[in-house]
Formats: C-alpha cells, sequence, structure tokens
C-alpha cells in the first residue's frame, strides 16, 4: 500500500508537468485533435482506479477525457459557491430593517454599518492578491465562504452595537476573499475551456440572490427573527460548500506569448476594466437602492408595486447570465459589451421619462438585460489581458465593484435630493454608454472568444483543491 500511494503522487506530479520535465515546470495543453498524445505510458506508471477522478493517463499525461472531467467537476462545483453567495449575500441585504431594530441602530448610524461592509470587502480583496502567491485561490475559497455563513449566522445571534461591528467587519473582509478568489477560478476555468463561460458562474449567483431574497421575504413575512431565517439556510449549505469544494480547480498562468513579455499587471491597461467596472456598479447599485422609491414617489405607483423593479431587474439579470455566452461565442466579447452598454443606457432613459409606474417597469427590464453582461465579461477581460498575472488582476479590478457600490447610491440620493430623481437616473446613464469607449479593452489578441476568434478548445487545469 505505501508504495502503491507513492506511485499515485507520482502520477498526479507527471501529470500536471508532464513526464520528464520537473514538477514546477508549466504544464502542456492538452488540445484537440489529440491523436498525438494516445500512446499508452508504461505500466508501472498507470494510476489505481482508487484515484480521485479516475485519471487515466498516457506518455504525455492524463486523457483528454479524464482532464476534461476534471473540468467539469471543477466548474459544477464553482458553479455552486457562486449560488451560496448569491444566497447569502441576498439574506443579509434585505433583512438590514430587521437588523436595525434588533440592534437599535439609529438612521445616522446604519450608513456607517453600510458603508464599511464594502470597504473592509476591498481590503479583503487586497489582501487575496497578496496571499494567492503563496496559497492557492481554491484555499482560499474553501475557507472564506464557510466564514461568510457563519458571519451571517453571527448578525442573527447577538444583541450589542459592538457585536453586531464585529460580526460585519468578519463578513466584509470574508466577503472580499471569496468574491476575488472564486472570480480567479472562474476565469482560470474560462482559460482552459478555451470559451466563454463565465457569465454561467454569475448566473448561478442571480439565482442564488433570487432565492435568498425569496427567504428573506419569507422570514419578513412570517415574523421570523434573524436568528430563525439564518439558522437552516447555514445548516444546509455550510457542509455542502465544504464537500463541494473538494473539487475546486485552480489554473495556473499562462507564460508570455512573446520573449521578454512580463507578467505584471500594469495598471495603465487595466484602469479601463475598473472604470467600467465601477460604472457597472453604480447602475446596479441606483437600482439595488433607488428602484422602489422611485416606483412610489416618483411614479406613484403602489407600496407594493414598488417591490416589483427589483424582482423584475433580478429575474431578467439572470435570463440574460444565462444565455450570455452564447452570445459571446457568436459575436465576440466587444459586441456584447457594446449591446449591454446601450440596452442599459436605453433603460435609464425609459426610467427618467416613464409617465407611469408600468412603462418603468419596461425600463428596469431592459436595465437587468444590459447590465448583467458587463460585470462578468470586464473579469474575464482582465484573465484575458494579463494572461499571466490574472489572479492579481483580478484582485484588483474586484475592488472596483466595491467603489460602485459605495459611489453608486450616495450620488443618486444627492442627485435627487439636490435637482430631481428623473434627472439623477441620468447620471448613471452617462456613465453606462462611457463603457461603450472602453469595450475595445474587452479584445485582447488572440484569445477573444466568438466571432471566429474562438480558440481551440483547451484542456490545461492546474491542482484542484482535492489534490489532483
Amino acid at each position: 500500500m505505501p508504495a502503491e500511494r507513492g506511485s499515485h503522487r507520482e502520477a498526479r506530479r507527471v501529470g500536471r508537468a508532464g513526464p520528464g520535465r520537473p514538477h514546477h515546470a508549466r504544464r502542456r495543453s492538452l488540445t484537440r485533435p489529440a491523436s498525438a498524445r494516445t500512446h499508452p505510458a508504461p505500466a508501472e506508471d498507470e494510476p489505481n482506479s482508487s484515484l480521485a477522478g479516475s485519471v487515466q493517463r498516457t506518455a504525455y499525461g492524463p486523457t483528454l477525457a479524464a482532464m476534461t472531467d476534471v473540468l467539469r467537476r471543477g466548474r459544477a462545483s464553482l458553479a455552486f459557491g457562486f449560488f451560496v453567495q448569491g444566497v447569502a449575500f441576498a439574506l443579509l441585504v434585505t433583512r438590514i430593517p430587521a437588523m436595525q431594530d434588533r440592534y437599535g441602530v439609529s438612521d445616522g448610524l446604519l450608513p456607517v454599518f453600510l458603508a464599511a461592509v464594502p470597504i473592509l470587502a476591498g481590503v479583503g480583496s487586497v489582501t487575496t492578491e497578496r496571499l494567492v502567491r503563496r496559497v492557492r485561490p481554491s484555499r482560499l475559497l474553501r475557507w472564506s465562504q464557510p466564514v461568510v455563513l457563519l458571519a451571517l449566522l453571527g448578525v442573527g445571534t447577538g444583541d450589542q452595537v459592538a457585536e453586531l461591528a464585529v460580526v460585519l467587519g468578519v463578513f466584509g473582509l470574508s466577503v472580499g476573499m471569496l468574491d476575488a478568489s472564486m472570480n480567479m477560478l472562474g476565469v482560470s476555468l474560462q482559460r482552459a475551456y478555451g470559451r466563454s463561460i463565465m457569465l454561467s458562474f454569475h448566473a448561478a449567483y442571480s439565482l442564488g440572490g433570487i432565492l435568498g431574497a425569496s427567504l428573506a421575504w419569507v422570514g419578513a413575512h412570517e415574523e421570523l427573527t434573524l436568528w430563525m431565517s439564518y439558522l437552516p439556510v447555514v445548516v444546509v449549505l455550510l457542509p455542502a460548500v465544504l464537500v463541494g469544494s473538494r473539487w475546486y480547480v485552480d489554473g495556473e498562468a499562462a507564460a508570455p506569448e512573446a520573449p521578454g513579455e512580463t507578467q505584471g499587471v500594469a495598471f495603465r491597461l487595466l484602469l479601463p476594466l475598473c472604470l467600467v467596472m465601477t460604472f457597472a456598479y453604480i447602475g446596479d447599485s441606483t437600482v439595488s437602492n433607488w428602484s422602489a422609491k422611485y416606483v412610489k414617489d416618483v411614479l406613484g405607483g403602489s407600496e407594493q408595486l414598488a417591490t416589483v423593479p427589483y424582482n423584475v431587474y433580478m429575474v431578467t439579470t439572470l435570463v440574460g447570465r444565462a444565455v450570455g455566452d452564447l452570445g459571446v461565442r457568436r459575436f465576440g466579447a466587444v459586441a456584447v459589451v457594446r449591446l449591454g452598454a446601450l440596452v442599459a443606457a436605453c433603460g435609464f432613459v425609459v426610467v427618467a421619462v416613464a409617465p407611469r409606474a408600468w412603462v418603468g417597469m419596461l425600463g428596469f427590464t431592459l436595465l437587468g438585460i444590459g447590465l448583467c453582461v458587463l460585470v462578468p465579461q470586464t473579469f474575464a477581460a482582465a484573465g484575458r489581458l494579463f494572461p499571466g498575472a490574472s489572479d492579481a488582476a483580478v484582485a484588483r479590478l474586484n475592488i472596483f465593484n466595491y467603489v460602485g457600490f459605495l459611489v453608486g447610491s450616495p450620488l443618486v440620493g444627492a442627485l435627487g435630493e439636490a435637482w430631481s430623481y428623473r434627472g439623477a437616473m441620468l447620471v448613471p446613464m452617462a456613465l453606462v454608454l462611457v463603457t461603450t469607449v472602453y469595450a475595445r479593452s474587452f479584445a485582447s489578441g488572440g484569445d477573444r472568444y466568438g466571432g471566429g476568434h474562438e480558440r481551440p478548445r483547451t484542456v490545461d487545469v492546474g491542482r484542484g483543491s482535492n489534490g489532483l
């Protein structure tokens, strides 16, 4: 048995680096056709069937079918991680009034707490950039997600303002690490697949958000305490994410394409994507924070009708992300981003000029369809722009989603009070339109997907969190 385990470890090393190559060497991509890589390996190098994932080997490493199976499991487990994060975040933000009542937080102090979460999340994202130099992103994701769920449960257990501050601080830091590491894995998996799949992960997040908001509505309707609302969710999801995290797959940085090319992140090149991320989240936070008030106070809708716009926005966001990868593969990322920005801008115009509430619903529908593609494609573009340093690029880019979240709501609120809420809707419209100017940043060399630019299907994976 000890010798058998030793052969397994050797099989893993050779499977990642290739025979005759050092373990730290860059892996060989397996591309179709793979006819040149089907020679059988010597019998002593064959892994036992008990090896996790049943990775079959050839003279050049694991077979295409075996590695594709690893990728599929990695994709499914990561999509579930996005889903769980959507549930957790929605449960927190939709029960803010109950949280305020439980802890006796004043209206003046509440914005401080709410602003502290994205600020600390930004700190968590910066920390993640440094940690992934020593720790695989899958490890960070595997342990940050349970912390987020436990922090969510902690929000429902305390009764002192100081306790709330500590728990929200932990939640913010761990969410920043989770968001960054989750998107790092998504970008590396997309590179391994060789086609656009990033939108599908964010579709899972949107689905989780819809479920979380629905569970929060049930808790509020049944007058459940925060503890009783959160406990069943955490009990179900916590062990599930720990089990699912066994199949996370880490990619590895691509080698520079040109001799002498560096693998660092030039902020000058990343800046357009940072601006797009900020503008997208300003638009998103405008809908999430002001849609209900806008429909009720400006368009004259009922209180019940005021709850509909955000639900419409979430559903259309889910649908757009579910089918968005097909559009990227067919037309390319640049065309999809430009079209999304134009549709979102039209949505803001419709909301601004709507004579009545139901016309405004059409505007929020267009906003969901348009904005849904921007954030996932921005992360994907960062990975393509810096293939040798995609983790660092994603971590830095992730900070700007919190910048947009912090800026968007106060900006629209201040303009609404000083000018008019109809006029305030034109500001995020203008910012989203700027995205069309930066759309060319979403095409990077030969790594573009769709419109004749899709690479050959490639299987190129690093280590999974289960050791494969």
